[in-house]
C-alpha cells in the first residue's frame, strides 16, 4: 500500500466521521457544516475559474463566478439545509449512495480499466462507470439488511439509486472538465491523499438538489425561495 492511499484511506475515515457527527448531533452544527462546505467548495470553483481566466487570457468565464455563488447558496445550501427535517437517517442514507457511486467507480474503473468513457477525464472509463451504478445499490441493501423495510428493497428505490449515480458522475464529469480547462489535477489540497474538498464533493451537491427536486418538485423550491425572500 502506497503512502498517498494510506493518506487517502485515513482521510477518508476522519471525513466520514466528522459528517456523521455534524448530522447526528444537532440543526446548528449541522447546518455551520453545510455553510462551511459550501464556502470551500464555492472558493475552490472560484480559484479554478481564476487559473482559466489566466491560462487563455480571457474573462468570458466572469459569468460563471456568478452562476456558480448563486447554485452554491441559493441551490445547494438551502436544500441541503432543508434535508435536516427528513432525519439523520435519511441523510446518512443519501450520503451513502453518492459514496459506494465514488468508491465503485474508482475500485472497478482502477481493477478493470478498458474503454474510456469521455474525453473530458481520461481516467474514468465505461467499466468505472458500471461500477459506479452497481455500487450506489450497496446503500439500500445495507439499509434493508439492518433496518429490514422494503422500502429500501423496493425496484423504485433501486431505480432511485442508479439515478443519483448517474447525478454523481455526470458531477464529477463537469468539475474535471472545470479542472482540465484550468490545467490542474486538484480542486485544490485541502484534504490530504484526496486533492480539494471539491473534488470530493463533486457528485454530491449536484445529487442533494436533484434528489429534493425529485420528491417535491420544481414549484414546492420556488415557493421556498419565494417565502425567503419576503421575509428579507
Amino acid at each position: 500500500m502506497t503512502v498517498e492511499l494510506k493518506k487517502r484511506i485515513i482521510t477518508s475515515i476522519l471525513l466520514f466521521l466528522l459528517v456523521i457527527f455534524c448530522v447526528f448531533i444537532n440543526w446548528p452544527i449541522y447546518i455551520l457544516f453545510i455553510i462551511i462546505v459550501s464556502g470551500i467548495a464555492l472558493n475552490e470553483i472560484a480559484v479554478l475559474i481564476w487559473r482559466i481566466e489566466k491560462s487563455a487570457s480571457t474573462k468570458n468565464w466572469i459569468p460563471f463566478r456568478l452562476i456558480s455563488f448563486i447554485y452554491i447558496f441559493f441551490i445547494f445550501l438551502p436544500l441541503a439545509g432543508s434535508f435536516y427535517s427528513l432525519g439523520p437517517i435519511f441523510i446518512l442514507y443519501i450520503l451513502l449512495i453518492c459514496i459506494f457511486s465514488d468508491i465503485g467507480g474508482y475500485v472497478v474503473g482502477k481493477t478493470i480499466g478498458g474503454k474510456k468513457l469521455t474525453k473530458i477525464s481520461p481516467k474514468k472509463t465505461i467499466s468505472g462507470s458500471i461500477g459506479s451504478f452497481c455500487f450506489s445499490l450497496a446503500s439500500p441493501l445495507l439499509f434493508y439488511i439492518f433496518n429490514q423495510s422494503e422500502h429500501y428493497y423496493s425496484f423504485n428505490n433501486f431505480l432511485l439509486c442508479l439515478q443519483i449515480s448517474l447525478v454523481c458522475q455526470l458531477g464529477d464529469i463537469f468539475i474535471s472538465y472545470i479542472k482540465r480547462k484550468a490545467k490542474v489535477k486538484n480542486t485544490g489540497n485541502f484534504l490530504p491523499g484526496h486533492g480539494g474538498l471539491l473534488d470530493r464533493i463533486d457528485g454530491i451537491i449536484f445529487a442533494i438538489p436533484f434528489i429534493w427536486i425529485h420528491m417535491n418538485g420544481l414549484n414546492a423550491y420556488f415557493e421556498i425561495m419565494k417565502d425567503v425572500m419576503s421575509r428579507l
